[in-house]
């Protein structure tokens, strides 16, 4: 009689964090805690090696993923680099510890993006989303009025944003998933400006602009990334199909004579 291959619980703990929203979205909550708080205390050449293991997490977080999922994650990964560099690198909005564009950033808001995604497939959020988008629109204003009243650094740069977010919250497609974005980038912000992982100039450089370090309305800029993942996916995966099409109707037309 032939015997089962005993189980693999590590893969099966791997699979289960893949495949349930709530656990992939522990998950990244994780990873960045740990990351963060692990990139204090190195120096550059371990920086790269934990931006390594961010880009591996994030593959391995796409293998249970759709084609499409997998498309508007990897714009939201090309789309945010460029402005990251153009934000930080160029403009010198905010800076990063070493002077530089860690590795680990670019993966990085491709989990905000399916942290946001999966969020909206929890069951709570399906349950609450109404009220979820609500809650970001208040804690939104409340943060923006703080920045421009009572905290240290005075926040109009952040009211900006905020401006651009509550419209979106309430008149945008998907207004659950910018709210799940919202909460997740307000604590990506709070707790890596605290671990010193970046920091944001007190103005807007050229601009006179008062920036709070964060500022109240940085989820607004995440929200123009998952436009752009929306809007261009289905023109990539398209793209792709052509190509591949192309490539299997010369195949099979043989090598040229």
């Amino acid at each position: 009689m032939a015997t089962l291959a005993p189980p693999r619980p590590v893969m099966g703990a791997l699979d289960r964090i893949g495949t349930t929203p709530a656990l992939t979205c522990a998950a990244i909550v994780g990873l960045t805690l740990a990351g963060f708080a692990l990139d204090r205390m190195v120096d550059l050449s371990v920086q790269h090696l934990l931006g390594l293991c961010c880009w591996v997490f994030l593959i391995g977080l796409l293998r249970y993923a759709t084609s499409l999922e997998r498309v508007q994650t990897l714009v939201v990964v090309v789309v945010a680099t460029f402005f990251e560099v153009l934000g930080s690198v160029l403009w010198g909005v905010y800076v990063y510890r070493h002077g530089n564009l860690p590795m680990f950033v670019p993966p990085g808001h491709g989990m905000v993006y399916l942290f946001g995604l999966r969020l909206t497939q929890t069951g709570f959020m399906r349950a609450h989303h109404r009220t979820m988008v609500r809650v970001a629109l208040v804690a939104g204003a409340g943060w923006a009025l703080a920045g421009l009243t009572v905290l240290e650094r005075t926040d109009v740069g952040g009211a900006f944003g905020v401006a651009v977010l509550s419209f979106f919250l309430l008149r945008g497609r998907v207004p659950h998933v910018y709210a799940g974005v919202f909460f997740f980038v307000a604590f990506l912000e709070l707790y890596g400006v605290a671990m010193g992982t970046w920091a944001w100039k007190p103005e807007i450089p050229y601009t006179g602009i008062p920036n709070g370090n964060p500022p109240s309305g940085i989820a607004s800029g995440y929200v123009y990334f998952d436009m752009a993942a929306i809007a261009l996916a289905p023109f990539v995966l398209e793209a792709v199909g052509w190509a591949r099409g192309l490539t299997g109707r010369r195949q099979a037309a043989g090598p040229a004579r």
